[in-house]
């Protein structure tokens, strides 16, 4: 198959493959999903987008490059074995290795997919954050998720997100628009009802809502890193808790509108 077989996930799909064409693809993603999701076969799909001549940005399922990714053979893909229980340490350590080999093939990237990822250790995860603040030029890494809970946020704060669902939606990683507008009304302590309706306007149930939070998090962490002007770093730090706290809440089926409500009582404490 090739991105554009994914009906399902078309507008993902498309923002995926005009990023690839411009050369605006991040060396990191999260793709979280249950079993239904295809998430290994989306993974694989993307490389070939990103590694196929013939048609990048999609793949063409033709070319040298596209068969050789089908038929598990293309030398700069690393695939992670699993054992559908978890990732290994020494798996970790291998893979670690290869993406610091100069690539050999057609497309001149490495590219890595992790499968159950969330099953990695943290100590597994504590190494593997090296590879991805530190990656080889070209590299792209893409960690496949049930649960991206299970990552630490370090590693989260590093990857842009996707959810593919069973159910045919798909959504990214990119609320941080939203995000920051909720922050400027906070500082200039817009009323609440203001803020809330702004928020449900533009999240609109339990999926938008996890993904705003991510943004949430995206932001709180360039902050601490000390390259936000949204926040400060102090700001930063309260604000991480919280979204964990709000996720948790939706994750266990707290409604969602409540779930942002209760959030932003609280981040209205942390920035005031």
């Amino acid at each position: 198959m090739s991105l554009k077989n994914y009906k399902e996930y078309s507008d993902i799909s498309a923002r995926l493959g005009e990023a690839i064409r411009k050369d605006r693809l991040s060396h990191a993603y999260i793709i979280e999903g249950d079993n239904l999701s295809q998430k290994e076969e989306y993974a694989i799909d993307i490389a070939k987008a990103v590694l196929c001549k013939a048609e990048p940005g999609i793949g063409c399922d033709q070319c040298i490059i596209c068969r050789k990714i089908e038929h598990g053979n293309y030398q700069d893909l690393h695939i992670v074995e699993s054992d559908n229980r978890s990732v290994k340490d020494k798996d970790v350590l291998q893979l670690q290795q290869d993406l610091m080999n100069v690539p050999t093939g057609e497309g001149e990237r490495n590219i890595a997919i992790v499968p159950d990822a969330d099953t990695m250790t943290v100590r597994a995860q504590n190494r593997f954050l090296k590879t991805l603040e530190e990656p080889q030029v070209g590299t792209i890494i893409m960690l496949l998720a049930e649960n991206s809970e299970k990552l630490l946020p370090t590693i989260k704060s590093r990857c842009q997100t996707i959810r593919l669902f069973g159910d045919g939606e798909a959504i990214e990683g990119d609320y941080d628009d939203v995000a920051t507008s909720i922050i400027g009304m906070i500082k200039r302590k817009s009323y609440y009802f203001e803020i809330k309706e702004k928020l449900e306007s533009e999240v609109k149930d339990r999926k938008a809502s996890e993904t705003f939070l991510d943004s949430m998090e995206h932001i709180a962490r360039r902050a601490m890193l000390g390259e936000s002007d949204v926040m400060s770093t102090e700001e930063a730090a309260g604000l991480i808790p919280l979204v964990e706290q709000a996720r948790k809440d939706i994750k266990i089926n707290v409604n969602h509108k409540y779930a942002l409500g209760d959030f932003i009582l609280k981040l209205e404490e942390v920035l005031w």
